[in-house]
Order: structure tokens, then C-alpha cells, then sequence
């Protein structure tokens, strides 16, 4: 049986598998099934103990005896259905995970052999958690550790993965919340709007960084320093079609792997979050952001995670987009050498902008790049290399939104 970490898969050896979850205390658990763009194709993919059963998936109480269960038949997963999120929450409203870290056992379904098991580390204010994936992978079944946490419980989860939350209508006495869809028997406690993640917006900041001397790719590759700016234009014309951020890194000492994340944040004009896209969620923005999957050890030489960003798909309310690289497993940069990224012309592979991180910091999070939509359309490329105390995406949406 393998003891799984942050980041860590295996394959799955048979098709019919179950994920129990368990913790000191009552959890409700739950499963959707995702299509490649990390959605629920209706509410009907969302699994769960008033609805038990899906196309493959299915809800196994344990009766307030026995851990509650996810249960997966890969072999009968509908087509286009690409990944299965296990999740949980504590039964008790607002309770939030610190100190009652639940434990997920992946089990051969037929034998009730364990396989695996992970136990998300470190845990404060998460009221609702992703615990495992189930996912398709060049035709085969894995199971990867996730442990992603969420400050606003189960509507949180619910909404980020597309099932529809109803906004309760506004009244002068407390009312029951309505149910999502108003389908017979949902549960209630998924009805209520999720809390936003992050506080209000700062107020709008100067788009591109200030200074003259600002250079664009007529000349060929750009070589960034840090904080230096280049314009995507080329021959007088902005650069809009499909690009590609490679992000690399190798270990500073040899046989030692590390598992980074690369990841990209997309923000509004008023620094306001909109999605980000990780090994979690591969794809953002209606598929104008696509993320390769992820890399668990830096190994190899060329690009260990890509994202490709359509240019020129990028819907208008998206102006920013910062790049950045966690340790999930909370190694120090300070242990990373030849970390870089380097944008890449899709349509040619011809490397446009790089930018090497010469620096390291003893974090386990760094904000690589940004691209900024310009008001003339063009979009302008700025090395950062800023360290950030983050092992997730979710912990960075802050301090980049400050760079800006």
C-alpha cells in the first residue's frame, strides 16, 4: 500500500475502486464528475448522499459507523468525462478541519484491498477539501493527492466546479435556502453563496511597469531581466495568437527529485481574481488556458510543465495573468537550481521572452512573470522572480494581485 503526498498518483490497477474518507468526526463526502475543461456537464454530476447515484460514480454511506465512500467504475464513466474529484466537509456547519485531518484509503472496490492512502498535511481554516482525483491520462486511470482546501465550504467547491448555486432572494425575514436547481432533496448546505476568497479589490493600478526603453521582438529573442518589460509585438503588429509558458527547474543537488507546481493566475482590470490554472484545473477561460499536467520531479531536460495561452481568445474582463511555481510538498527554493520560464510561439516553437531566475530565497512559492493587456490590445511580458511563503495557487492569488 503507497502512502501518498501533495502531488503525488499512481495508477489505478483495477477499474472499480472506492475512496473512503475518514475523520474524529461525521464528514459529508461527495463526488463530481469533471469534463476536460474541470466542469460538471449539470448538477446531475454532482454525487452525494441525496444523490447517490451517477454514470460510474456512486455514494456508499457507512451509516455513522464506518467512513463514508466515493465509489468509481472507470470502465463505466461516460465519455468525455475526464476526472472524478473526491470531496469532504465536516457535517457540523462552519466546522473547519484543524485538527481532525481526514484520511482518504483508495481500495481495490472488489476485494476491499487498500491501495493507497493520503492524509492532507498541515490544515487550518479548510471547511470543505478536493482529498483525491481520479483521472485519465493517455487512456489510463490514476488517482492523484490533491488535498486543495476551501475557506467557504461546500458551496465553495460546488460553485468552483460548476454546479449551480442559487443565490437566495433577498427577504425581510430569514427564509430555508433555496436548493440548488430546486431538485427534490438537495442538500441545503450547498445552497448558500460562497464566500469570496479574497477581500475587495485594491483600486486599479498603472497596467505596465513604469519606466522608458521599453523593448519589443523585432530583434529576435529578448533575454529578460528581472523587473524588465518587453512588449509582444512584432513587426508593428501585437502578438495574438497561441503562445506557450514553459517553466523548468532541475534539483540543486543531484538525485534528490522536487515536485514544483507551475501554475497561472488570471486576473481583471481592478486586480479582481477570476480563475487560476493549475495541475487541479487544466484548463481556464472558456479553453483559452490550457495547463500540460503536472511534473513531480524536474527531471529531464526542456520544459517540465506547459501552459498555452491563446492570445488572442482571452476574453476581455481578463487583463492580467501572473505566473508562478509552489513547492507543494514544501521544499525550498533555496534546494532549486536552473529554474526559468520562457514563452514560446505555439504555431513555430520559436522561444520568444525567457527569463532565468538567477535569485533564491528559502519560500516555497515564486511569482515567475506577468503578461498585461495593454489598452491598445497588445500584451506586455515583465520578469518578476518575487518569492512568496506559498506551497498552492491559492496562496499566491494575494501577493500577485499586488504586482500588478
Amino acid at each position: 500500500m503507497t502512502a501518498m503526498t501533495p502531488g503525488s498518483n499512481i495508477p489505478l490497477p483495477t477499474a472499480h475502486v472506492s475512496v473512503d474518507v475518514a475523520a474524529p468526526v461525521r464528514l459529508d463526502v461527495s463526488g463530481l464528475l469533471l469534463t476536460a475543461d474541470g466542469k460538471v456537464r449539470s448538477d446531475d454530476d454532482f454525487i452525494f448522499y441525496n444523490q447517490p447515484a451517477g454514470p460510474g460514480v456512486s455514494y456508499r454511506s457507512g451509516g455513522g459507523t464506518a467512513p463514508d465512500a466515493i465509489v468509481v467504475d472507470t470502465s463505466a464513466v461516460p465519455a468525455g468525462i475526464e476526472k472524478i474529484v473526491v470531496t469532504a466537509s465536516p457535517d457540523a456547519a462552519g466546522q473547519s478541519f484543524q485538527g481532525i485531518e481526514p484520511t482518504a484509503t483508495i481500495r481495490d472496490a472488489g476485494s476491499g484491498g487498500a491501495l493507497a492512502t493520503f492524509t492532507p498535511p498541515r490544515l487550518g481554516a479548510e471547511t470543505a477539501l478536493v482529498i483525491v482525483e481520479i483521472y485519465l491520462r493517455n487512456g489510463a486511470w490514476k488517482v492523484r493527492a490533491v488535498g486543495q482546501g476551501y475557506a467557504n465550504g461546500l458551496a465553495g467547491i460546488a460553485t468552483d466546479f460548476g454546479v449551480s448555486v442559487e443565490e437566495p432572494a433577498p427577504a425581510a425575514a430569514p427564509a430555508p435556502p433555496a436548493p440548488v436547481h430546486a431538485r427534490a432533496g438537495a442538500d441545503p448546505r450547498i445552497a448558500a453563496p460562497p464566500v469570496p476568497a479574497t477581500p475587495p479589490a485594491a483600486p486599479p493600478a498603472p497596467a505596465a511597469a513604469p519606466g522608458s526603453g521599453k523593448i519589443n521582438l523585432d530583434k529576435g529573442k529578448v533575454s529578460l531581466q528581472k523587473n524588465q518589460t518587453v512588449s509582444l509585438v512584432k513587426g508593428g503588429r501585437p502578438l495574438l495568437t497561441q503562445v506557450k509558458m514553459g517553466l523548468g527547474w532541475e534539483p540543486a543537488y543531484r538525485g534528490k527529485d522536487i515536485d514544483l507546481d507551475a501554475s497561472v493566475i488570471a486576473y481583471g482590470p481592478n486586480r479582481n481574481h477570476l480563475d487560476s490554472c493549475y495541475f487541479g484545473k487544466l484548463s481556464i477561460l472558456n479553453g483559452a488556458i490550457k495547463h500540460s499536467g503536472d511534473n513531480l520531479t524536474g527531471e529531464g531536460a526542456g520544459d517540465d510543465e506547459v501552459i498555452v495561452v491563446d492570445l488572442g481568445r482571452i476574453p476581455a474582463e481578463a487583463t492580467g495573468l501572473v505566473f508562478t511555481v509552489n513547492s507543494f510538498t514544501g521544499q525550498k527554493f533555496t534546494e532549486v537550481a536552473k529554474a526559468y520560464c520562457r514563452l514560446i510561439d505555439a504555431a513555430t516553437d520559436e522561444e520568444l521572452v525567457r527569463f532565468d531566475l538567477t535569485s533564491a530565497e528559502a519560500q516555497t512559492g515564486v511569482m515567475m512573470a506577468k503578461l498585461i493587456r495593454q489598452f491598445s490590445g497588445e500584451w506586455e511580458m515583465t520578469g518578476l522572480g518575487e518569492f512568496v511563503k506559498s506551497r498552492t495557487v491559492r496562496g499566491m492569488v494575494k501577493p500577485a494581485a499586488k504586482i500588478l
